[in-house]
């Protein structure tokens, strides 16, 4: 009796099919996995790829997801260091950076990342409740930026929880870490709210008292300088004032050698001026400065004759 061939390819590619399953296992991008022999890690695969074992039970391989993975721990309450109740909530992102030491404390593939966020949650909560303690009310909140530090109480739960982890070896890395929420029950949002106001009025005193304080050296610098302005305004005006004295004084000296010839020089100056811009004149010949026109008038008609 004769085989179909079709039959045959088919049960070859079975037989390949079962022993690749039993042989043969895929690591993707996104894992990382723990092969036991017997029960015990004896390796960890990080890359992806295809990968060569023993079939069950010599063998077995655990997958892990090594992405990030990120949660928000409860909104609950802690007893900062000045004795205020503050509620906080934090979000933390962490992932498997040991595979061989992760699965001995998490050796459920399926649930593994739900049981450490679970224990994590507890270490988080932990450490928050500690750092909060170290810390006073104006530290989370303030009408002063510059006295917050959320910064450095994020950093500080941060390394708080990581040394915790390195030191049991969790084979877990803390990513991140930030707060996210913060409120007060409602038995000292009063108080709360009373301490801003406080602050925000120190501040508003700060503010007008070094507003004054601007103000007067403005004021002061203002009358100095107009009190120098002054005293040079002054001082100029007596110099301009002894000049004219002193062109006077040289002018006179000599009007009075040839007082006619001062009285013509005035009076052509007064011409000058009066003459300046054009206009017409009806005035009396025999007041000054016009009694210099006389003279003129007669030569005039006695050339016209």
């Amino acid at each position: 009796m004769k085989k179909n061939p079709l039959t045959i390819t088919i049960g070859a590619l079975l037989i390949v099919i079962f022993f690749l399953l039993l042989f043969v296992f895929q690591v993707r991008k996104t894992e990382v996995a723990v092969v036991t022999t017997f029960g015990k890690p004896t390796r960890t695969v990080t890359q992806p790829d295809f990968y060569v074992k023993w079939p069950w039970p010599i063998q077995s391989v655990h997958k892990f997801d090594q992405r990030v993975q990120n949660f928000e721990d409860k909104f609950d309450e802690a007893l900062t260091a000045d004795n205020y109740n503050l509620l906080s909530m934090v979000y933390v992102g962490w992932k498997i950076s040991e595979p061989k030491d992760f699965f001995p404390k998490f050796p459920n593939s399926e649930g593994s990342v739900m049981a450490a966020e679970k224990y994590l949650e507890g270490l988080v909560r932990s450490a928050k409740s500690a750092v909060i303690g170290r810390h006073p009310l104006s530290d989370f909140v303030s009408t002063n930026e510059k006295e917050l530090k959320f910064a450095a109480i994020e950093d500080e739960i941060l390394k708080a929880v990581q040394s915790q982890l390195t030191a049991k070896n969790y084979g877990i890395e803390m990513e991140y870490l930030g707060v996210k929420k913060l409120g007060f029950p409602e038995s000292v949002t009063a108080e709360v709210f009373k301490r801003m106001t406080s602050e925000r009025q120190v501040l508003i005193s700060k503010t007008q008292f070094e507003g004054e304080a601007e103000a007067s050296r403005i004021r002061s610098s203002a009358d100095s300088k107009s009190a120098e302005m002054l005293a040079n305004a002054d001082a100029q005006a007596t110099r301009i004032r002894g000049q004219g004295q002193k062109q006077a004084a040289e002018s006179f000296a000599v009007f009075q050698q040839n007082p006619e010839l001062a009285n013509f020089l005035l009076g052509l100056n007064a011409l000058e001026l009066s003459l300046k811009d054009k206009a017409t004149l009806i005035f009396d010949q025999r007041s000054q400065p016009f009694n210099l026109f006389q003279g003129y008038s007669t030569n005039l008609t006695n050339n016209q004759k």
